[in-house]
């Protein structure tokens, strides 16, 4: 039996088995018949994900964004679920399945989703996903492999967790960090479209202290896109914009155009933002010992957001890529469920009926519910076809846009607890 974590996030899609880790956007598209192909990149197929599933060829990934004439992107969880987390996770499984791998291996996979739609989700993703299913993987040389995939179980979790358990357990599913174990942690997770809050007190899980808002990292790029497209007449897709923004420069057509600013401003208000909503979600809450920032979101926001959150935070390890935060720890999570079955052991315990069969306290209380920003620049400059166009208002402007933008977030109900 193997244990797998899977992560499908609306922004990334992140999978590991302990020894190797896999992520790629959360894209798919019509697989096209490429004429030809040629890529002298260092593991130049490593990356090429063209698979058939259930009679219908993808392009999965980069390799969709760069080749599919029609491509697949969303922010809707419904969309997410129907139409993404099979086609995604399935091409994610077959990955780790090896070649020289019985046919038919059970795989049990731990999973999350956003608080606010786990109740109503958990059941179907499992639906989704349990089963015997047939995965092609084709090669750009015309060759292909067909991998069998027995998805034996899926344990769903609240998407947070998974950052509280990576920090509790060590690779084997232990839990080892007996400070953290003691402690009331606060988890803030910033992902692409969603944050979830979510807090464990003592290793349980507390549902009061626990929510969803609609207020990702995509809030951010979608008012940047929109002032792209104001000054240059370029519509730009959020999913191509993450290299952008982590430099605060952009290519149009040949020439460079700097939106530090524009980040810096929109950056700020959107981590005042999660600071409110921290303050107004726990204030019940002032003995919380720790507060973790985590999700793919945290890595850009956090020169923001920690200087404005009260309490002790727990600082981003440098060099770790926090989008594999709750990945990791699905895996830990699912290894202390089923045992270590990596090597091939049997299951270390019997799956339980009921909460209540599970004597050991730290396992009735996880499965309860279950850089320095840069400095900006002092005026937008836009190298634009004609010349350098240096945009005195531009600061002005980005501050209206931002202020409408997060207004009509609360007006439309994204904000409600």
């Amino acid at each position: 039996m193997e244990v797998l974590g899977i992560d499908i996030g609306f922004g990334f899609t992140k999978a590991t088995n302990g020894k190797d880790t896999l992520i790629f956007k959360s894209l798919f598209g019509d697989a096209t018949d490429l004429q030809f192909w040629m890529d002298f990149g260092k593991d130049s197929t490593a990356d090429f994900y063209h698979v058939t599933v259930d009679g219908n060829s993808y392009f999965i990934g980069d390799l969709a964004e760069q080749q599919s004439n029609v491509l697949n992107f969303t922010l809707d969880q419904e969309k997410l679920i129907t139409e993404f987390v099979k086609i995604l996770a399935l091409t994610s499984a077959g990955v780790f399945q090896k070649k020289e791998s019985a046919i038919n291996v059970p795989i049990n996979i731990v999973s999350g989703l956003p608080i606010g739609h786990f109740k109503h989700n958990y059941e179907r993703f499992n639906e989704i996903l349990t089963g015997h299913h047939q995965v092609t993987y084709h090669r750009p040389d015309g060759k292909k492999t067909v991998k069998e995939i027995y998805i034996n179980k899926v344990r769903m979790l609240p998407q947070p967790m998974g950052s509280v358990l990576n920090l509790l357990m060590d690779d084997k599913g232990d839990i080892v960090n007996s400070e953290l174990a003691k402690q009331k942690v606060g988890i803030v997770d910033i992902g692409f479209r969603t944050t979830d809050f979510t807090i464990m007190d003592r290793l349980r899980y507390i549902d009061r202290g626990s929510r969803t808002i609609d207020n990702g990292i995509s809030k951010a790029f979608g008012i940047i896109s929109n002032k792209l497209r104001e000054k240059c007449g370029v519509g730009v897709q959020l999913y191509r914009l993450y290299q952008a923004v982590e430099s605060g420069t952009i290519k149009m057509k040949g020439h460079g155009l700097n939106f530090t600013k524009i980040k810096d401003q929109v950056y700020t208000q959107l981590a005042a933002n999660i600071a409110n909503d921290i303050d107004r979600l726990w204030a019940e809450d002032w003995d919380i010992d720790a507060i973790v920032l985590t999700g793919g979101g945290s890595m850009a926001l956090a020169p923001y957001l920690q200087p404005l959150i009260t309490g002790n935070v727990h600082p981003l390890t440098n060099g770790v890529d926090a989008r594999l935060n709750n990945v990791k720890g699905y895996l830990k999570y699912g290894r202390f469920t089923w045992g270590e079955s990596a090597n091939g052991k049997q299951e270390m315990t019997p799956e339980p009926d009921s909460a209540e069969q599970q004597t050991p306290i730290s396992r009735r209380a996880t499965q309860a519910s279950l850089p320095r920003p840069e400095e900006p620049s002092p005026d937008v400059v836009m190298l634009m076809e004609e010349d350098t166009l240096v945009d005195d208002d531009a600061l002005e402007e980005i501050e209206e846009l931002v202020e409408e933008n997060f207004t009509q977030q609360k007006s439309a109900g994204n904000f409600r607890l």
